[in-house]
């Protein structure tokens, strides 16, 4: 009877402490978790990966050599998304990441991505920044993908060796000379001729995504492909 004694234990909790929605903050009923079923329904997706010409593919398109581009969802001042990542990265709510990530990697698997990658790595944090949040937020996107596709994650491969300054307010030209030479393969035989999916939290400008994916090519990479949590058109 553990399980049971358990189940109602649980039960118990979350009538004292009830748990809510990070994304409308109304309260999760048994069976959700972190987001509501209404909500991951209602979540601005953008189709991208049943689209390879897609906005984010044409942005990158030139830049990099790229096979495909796409992102889960769509990233708008005020919207939900944006309620959603503000959680994820600065309150300390990681486990956010990692349910999108099953989401969408479900949304992959049914759309024919489930064998079209060897591996997943996420874009690094600097370790100073990593200790001081305590997680990277694109390695706990890259996880939840992971659970999904039948690729492994190894978020240890690429790494970044610069500290640099917050993107945020940043010009396009000024986010490329930030990020243009801090990212380094660590062991690159691990990836040589590899089908890679690079994985971000948000792409706006592209810019630290274009930097992780020349370190990959430049390392052996054979097919380079992106995905992130979200897109921000500029």
């Amino acid at each position: 009877m553990p399980s049971a004694v358990s189940e109602i234990f649980l039960d118990f909790v979350s009538l004292v402490y009830p748990r809510y929605c990070f994304a409308c903050a109304d309260g999760l009923v048994k069976g959700e978790d972190i987001i509501c079923t209404k909500c991951i329904h209602d979540l601005p997706r953008t189709g991208y990966h049943l689209e390879r010409e897609n906005p984010l593919y044409k942005r990158l398109f030139g830049r990099i050599p790229l096979h495909s581009a796409f992102a889960f969802l769509m990233f708008n001042k005020g919207g939900s998304v944006q309620k959603l990542m503000h959680e994820f990265k600065y309150n300390n709510h990681r486990e956010i990441g990692y349910v999108i990530g099953r989401v969408y990697g479900e949304e992959l698997t049914k759309s024919g991505f489930s064998d079209q990658f060897d591996m997943i790595l996420p874009v690094p944090l600097h370790p100073e920044k990593h200790r001081r949040r305590g997680y990277n937020q694109s390695e706990k996107f890259a996880k939840g993908l992971e659970e999904k596709l039948s690729a492994p994650c190894k978020a240890e491969i690429l790494q970044r060796l610069v500290k640099t300054d917050t993107q945020t307010k940043k010009t396009k030209l000024k986010r490329w000379e930030n990020v243009k030479q801090v990212f380094a393969v660590q062991n690159p035989e691990e990836i040589q001729g590899r089908r890679i999916l690079l994985v971000d939290d948000v792409i706006t400008t592209g810019a630290t995504i274009e930097a992780c994916a020349l370190a990959l090519i430049n390392s052996g990479c054979g097919q380079l492909s992106v995905c992130s949590m979200a897109y921000a058109a500029e």
